[in-house]
């Protein structure tokens, strides 16, 4: 038995199929980029501060960083009201929009407050400042997020 998909049911499957590849192809690469930029707030490369030294502030910081552009990504998704191309471009200008606010957040932290991204990833244990500035990663996330909405 064969189940044709032509028609108006086909190209709509069809178009929303391309509409998540796209948007998950954008979502990727934007966490690559968000990624490297946390990698440039880090003495060495980042993956391997990870993956060889274990680090746990390193760890932190990475997947706050990358929850939040995440959310910013979701949230660019669920404002693009269907159209793919504008939608597409919103979810490109917030989504680095995001990674740039939370670049400008960690060199803040940095003066106001003294908390080093530097200094954190040297340390081999859990310390308290990263557990704060993981935080604050997901905060400027959820703000930058409900902003798009």
């Amino acid at each position: 038995m064969t189940i044709a998909l032509a028609g108006p049911l086909g190209e709509a499957l069809g178009r929303g199929a391309l509409a998540i590849l796209a948007y998950a192809v954008l979502g990727v690469l934007l966490m690559i980029a968000g990624f490297y930029v946390i990698d440039l707030a880090t003495p060495g490369r980042l993956s391997k501060v990870i993956q060889q030294d274990r680090n746990p502030n390193a760890a932190l910081l990475t997947s706050s960083g990358l929850s939040a552009v995440g959310l910013i990504v979701a949230a660019s998704i669920w404002s693009s009201g269907g159209a793919l191309q504008e939608g597409l471009l919103a979810t490109l200008v917030f989504g680095v929009t995001g990674i740039v606010v939370q670049a400008l957040g960690m060199l803040l932290f940095d003066r106001v407050a003294g908390i080093s991204v530097r200094d954190l990833v040297r340390e081999p244990g859990l310390q308290p400042g990263a557990v704060l500035l993981a935080v604050t990663h997901v905060a400027i996330g959820l703000i930058t997020a409900v902003a798009v909405i």
